[in-house]
């Protein structure tokens, strides 16, 4: 590392990735090194708007300058894993936006570097940090939901009108947000899934992207446990608010993520009297979890 008590970040990416600038330069441990981005005069207003020196239009560079401690991708999707394999065997520690790659291969290749470099990987899911997901964790660590019985999650997303290679994306390729809450909720592991789809895109969606459901979901089993998820999620032709939930049922109480955005969720308590079992909850921010 470049010291002992900062590390040189590169963010690759400026769209979604200039949102983690102010972040970075308000964290004690990191110092905001240098921005990528292969339009130049974008990469120039962001550069300056925020006084970042070090820019670069070629991601071969950022890995080729010896400063550069970890780059933070924020590439499209279908650059996420090659972009992180060759900053592992450029030696840089890497956080990913998801999904962490959409092939097998491209997953392991990334694991096996991991174990063999020793650096740094971390795919930045972003659920396990919002303040519903805490506030879950938080009841089922104090005993409060009692044994967990059940999980299921969602994201339903219409991504008509966002950048073209949506279309090329199968909605299981990007179901971190699904998958992610169920597993981190318990610290387990995925043992086999059952996946099933259903109903069709249109033509040019399915032509694009080499899928025709319209809806993929699957139950997850999880590994030394009594315990199931069922997650489902859809990119096109499904008419639904876009939502990421989760909803875990335990043997004392149960929480349900709400249907429409802006309404509350509702917290389930056993042995109460029908009428009182279901409440309406304000989830607290979680803010204390920061880094001071």
């Amino acid at each position: 590392m470049s010291s002992e008590s900062k590390v040189n970040v590169a963010i690759i990416g400026l769209g979604f990735g200039a949102e983690f600038i102010p972040i970075y330069k308000k964290h004690p441990n990191a110092n905001m090194y240098g921005i990528c981005r292969r339009n130049e005069d974008e990469l120039k207003k962001i550069g300056e708007a925020f006084g970042i020196e070090n820019r670069f239009t070629d991601y071969q560079e950022v890995l080729n300058d010896p400063a550069v401690d970890f780059v933070h991708i924020n590439s499209p999707i279908p650059d996420h894993g090659w972009m992180s394999i060759d900053a592992l065997k450029a030696g840089k520690n890497v956080m990913c936006t998801v999904p962490m790659a959409t092939t097998i291969e491209e997953c392991e290749e990334i694991v096996n570097l991991v174990n063999e470099t020793g650096l740094k990987y971390m795919m930045a899911e972003t659920v396990v940090y919002s303040r519903e997901f805490l506030y879950i964790k938080d009841m089922y660590d104090k005993g409060e939901l009692g044994k967990i019985q059940y999980m299921k999650a969602s994201h339903p997303q219409d991504m008509e009108g966002w950048p073209e290679y949506w279309e090329r994306m199968i909605p299981m390729h990007y179901a971190t947000h699904v998958v992610s809450p169920v597993l981190g909720m318990v610290n387990g592991y995925a043992e086999y899934v059952s996946c099933f789809g259903s109903g069709t895109v249109n033509d040019r969606i399915a032509e694009k992207s080499g899928n025709s459901f319209a809806v993929e979901s699957c139950h997850i089993k999880i590994k030394d446990s009594d315990l199931s998820a069922q997650i489902w999620r859809f990119l096109y032709d499904t008419a639904r608010q876009y939502r990421e939930s989760i909803d875990v049922y335990g043997s004392k109480k149960s929480f349900e993520w709400t249907l429409t955005e802006g309404e509350k969720h509702v917290l389930h308590t056993a042995k109460k009297p029908e009428p009182d079992i279901p409440e309406l909850v304000e989830v607290p921010d979680f803010a204390h979890l920061l880094p001071e």
